[in-house]
């Protein structure tokens, strides 16, 4: 039986992380054992950040919505709970995208929350 020798896929796998690693630093860009640690590591953070920025854009959303019901003398869990009540389903993208183009609609919104809440 033949003898496998490994040089070849090795340089491939070299050459994935090393082109993985293009615009770091110095050592960070140009060794495998270096890069290849910087590389895991990026990768691990963009992965956390996809998490991450499911997170923090509901709390962009949920300031922006209770910015424009504070506007319109109403708290935000009393105006989520008001629309829950009227039976107004629109996620908290929507309404923060409408407190922000649309003030007028938004405000029609927080009346009918208001009088469900009435």
């Amino acid at each position: 039986m033949a003898r496998v020798k490994k040089g070849m896929n090795a340089h491939k796998r070299h050459k994935k992380v090393i082109k993985l690693s293009s615009g770091y630093r110095g050592a960070r860009s140009k060794l495998f054992k270096t890069s290849n640690q910087f590389v895991m590591k990026a990768l691990n953070n963009a992965y956390i950040g996809r998490r991450l920025k499911k997170r923090d854009f509901r709390k962009l959303w949920i300031q922006r919505i209770n910015a424009a019901c504070r506007m319109n003398d109403m708290s935000y869990s009393k105006f989520m709970n008001g629309l829950k009540k009227a039976e107004i389903e629109v996620n908290r993208k929507m309404l923060a995208e409408m407190a922000i183009a649309d003030p007028a609609g938004f405000t029609k919104l927080v009346e009918v929350a208001k009088a469900q809440l009435a």
